[in-house]
């Protein structure tokens, strides 16, 4: 709990979020970015995603904040923003979409904004997928390799700044397992133990690939023409 705030704080940091500014978040998903933002950076944020329960439950979050809450498609939001954050999001936008995701944000930031993506890759370009995971835990999901993230920013954003955090995900992921294995006695009602076989395997197997440096985990800070006198 205290890196995942850790990491809410390194994010506002990178954006340069400054009082007032309109902060977009692209898949917001439970609100928590946002309410951390808005309450700690005195910014107003639009966050979208297509879950209903993810809207719900972000709204409640953010309640007495500047933040407003949409069920809106990405390709379909109309306006303009200081600074947009993505976390988690791309690897559900699929190959053939990434030119398409990209022109949105770009034609969504001010000329001088700063963009923030956040996404766990692979290490090559291919299009497979692990079939398990792709039918019991995010179908139509679809990793980016580094080359096809810079491929579909290169004609609207320069990228300025890629940090690669992927061993700290491995214990991200043991954390999980640990906390959802010392939660299973209060849980195992609403679930069968094969819901408890699966999820442990997923975790576990997750965290296996990341210790193996087999998949990575991005951030990546993009701006429309280069930031002037460079990013810090």
């Amino acid at each position: 709990a205290e890196a995942q705030q850790h990491k809410l704080e390194m994010i506002c940091k990178k954006l340069q979020l400054k009082p007032g500014e309109r902060l977009l978040e692209i898949g917001c998903g439970w609100g928590g970015l946002a309410a951390y933002a808005a309450k700690n950076y005195g910014v107003e944020v639009l966050g979208i995603t297509v879950s209903k329960e993810q809207q719900q439950l972000a709204i409640q979050r953010c309640q007495g904040l500047p933040v407003q809450i949409e069920l809106i498609d990405y390709r379909d939001l109309v306006g303009t923003f200081d600074k947009i954050v993505s976390v988690g999001m791309f690897e559900h936008v699929g190959h053939k979409n990434y030119r398409d995701y990209m022109a949105m944000a770009r034609r969504s930031l001010i000329d001088d904004g700063l963009f923030l993506l956040h996404t766990i890759g692979k290490n090559q370009t291919h299009l497979n997928i692990d079939p398990w995971i792709e039918k019991y835990i995010f179908p139509n999901g679809a990793l980016p390799a580094l080359s096809e993230l810079t491929a579909a920013a290169e004609q609207d954003f320069i990228i300025e700044d890629v940090h690669n955090f992927s061993a700290d995900y491995d214990k991200t992921l043991m954390a999980w397992y640990e906390r959802f294995e010392a939660a299973w006695p209060t849980i195992q009602t609403n679930y069968t133990e094969r819901f408890h076989r699966m999820w442990r395997h997923y975790l576990l197997c997750c965290a296996g690939t990341f210790r193996a440096r087999d998949n990575q985990l991005w951030q990546v800070v993009l701006s429309p023409s280069g930031v002037e006198g460079g990013y810090r």
